[in-house]
């Protein structure tokens, strides 16, 4: 029998063709090739590129402690960052490493061609460290709380795409209420409100009535971004004294902490927004993972069926998230206004808001991970103004790019496999 089925014989069915497997490359691979080319970049295209020495200032004028300026030899920093890029590379590439050791590696890498890049555009002039430092954290507060909002909404499970224009209402509603009271206190409860009434409109569309929950936010931001506009062109143009000439909060240096050399005034010698977002980071961390009622709000978002037969109430706890996330953006909306510049401006957020949402999933959805990714736009968005300032050889509309290009490859390629709450974005029909 075995003979008579042979596909050798005459007649016999011909066997079906084998199919073609195209080899994939994969991530670890892909990552490795990648750290391979930031080395090239490191050696040839910053350390051989340009020779002298970059200073950096590691105190600001004025500070009680005075450390001398760091100099560092363009060439040599860029060339031995490359060198170690690529015997990281190689390790990477040659056997598999834990989650750990991963992201040590990344992190290494990411400094490192940051470092050649700082010495490559400070060649022969100075740049403050310092200063830097100190603007990426006050540059990621808005960000930091617009990604906080969208942690508490998130891990409720509804996606709230509407932080950008929460941080507009924010602003907006902050600059005229300080302007009309002369009180900045009351334009950050203001600015408060108007988050919480932007957020209550996505709660009772996206939770009431079941819409869709990113096509509701996308209506919202661009709702605000019209509402705002429109006020602005209409009533604070005009009435520009009176309406729309708030003060701003002064900087605040906390005794002790502020005179520690360069950790001191970027951590600890800001305005009280930075401080509000320290207290708003430490009990979101505490309370949504070591806390009861974190515990629910994370049963909700993940199984919110299982969540109703023990007793919790999905859908108040969707509205209160939703409601108290707005809340939090909309005070990172008054730091875009009376907490920095003062007036309201067209589109003061800049897309903000949108960053934040990727420093969420950055941060797997964390507030302390959200922060981290959060900081790192910071960075950018801070390095970019002193790049142009210093005058370097990258167009300036490259430059105001920068942040937004590196959320578009932190998202895309850095990212990798995350898994949000199981129920993030599907509405819950109470039966």
């Amino acid at each position: 029998m075995t003979d008579l089925l042979s596909p050798d014989l005459p007649g016999a069915p011909e066997a079906p063709p084998a199919p073609v497997r195209h080899r994939r490359l994969d991530r670890r691979t892909a990552a490795g090739v990648v750290f391979i080319i930031f080395g090239l970049l490191d050696i040839f295209g910053f350390g051989l590129d340009r020779s002298g020495h970059a200073t950096f200032g590691l105190t600001l004028p004025g500070s009680s402690v005075h450390l001398h300026p760091l100099h560092l030899p363009v060439t040599a920093t860029c060339v031995a960052a490359g060198v170690v890029t690529g015997a990281l590379a190689a390790w990477w590439l040659g056997r598999p490493l834990g989650r750990g050791a991963r992201r040590t590696v990344i992190s290494v890498v990411l400094v490192l061609f940051v470092l050649a890049f700082l010495c490559w555009s400070d060649a022969g002039k100075t740049m403050s460290l310092v200063g830097l430092l100190q603007s990426s954290v006050d540059r990621s507060i808005p960000i930091v709380l617009g990604a906080l909002a969208g942690c508490l909404c998130e891990r409720a499970g509804v996606i709230n795409i509407a932080i950008e224009g929460q941080l507009l209402f924010g602003a907006f509603a902050g600059a005229i209420v300080a302007s009309v009271t002369n009180s900045l206190w009351l334009g950050v409860v203001a600015a408060a409100l108007a988050g919480a009434l932007l957020a209550l409109i996505l709660a009772v569309f996206a939770i009431r009535y079941a819409v869709n929950q990113i096509v509701v936010g996308v209506v919202l931001n661009v709702f605000a971004t019209g509402l705002t506009g429109y006020l602005y062109d209409r009533a604070l143009v005009k009435y520009q004294n009176t309406l729309n000439s708030p003060g701003i909060f002064p900087r605040v240096r906390l005794p002790g902490l502020a005179a520690i050399p360069i950790v001191g005034p970027v951590l600890f010698d800001s305005t009280v927004f930075l401080y509000m977002t320290y207290v708003i980071l430490i009990v979101l961390q505490v309370y949504l993972f070591r806390s009861r009622w974190g515990l629910r709000v994370r049963a909700v978002g993940e199984h919110p069926v299982a969540a109703e037969t023990v007793g919790i109430r999905v859908l108040f706890t969707r509205y209160r998230n939703v409601v108290m996330g707005g809340m939090v953006a909309g005070i990172g909306g008054a730091y875009l206004t009376i907490g920095s510049v003062g007036p309201f401006g067209k589109d003061v957020s800049s897309g903000k808001g949108f960053i934040a949402l990727a420093a969420l999933i950055f941060g797997r959805w964390t507030p302390v991970g959200a922060m981290a990714a959060a900081l790192l736009f910071g960075f950018t968005d801070a390095l970019q103004n002193i790049l142009s300032v210093l005058g370097t050889a990258i167009p300036s509309d490259f430059l105001l790019m920068l942040p937004y290009v590196v959320t578009i490859v932190v998202v895309a390629g850095m990212v990798g496999r995350v898994r949000p709450p199981k129920a993030d974005g599907q509405p819950y029909v109470k039966s």
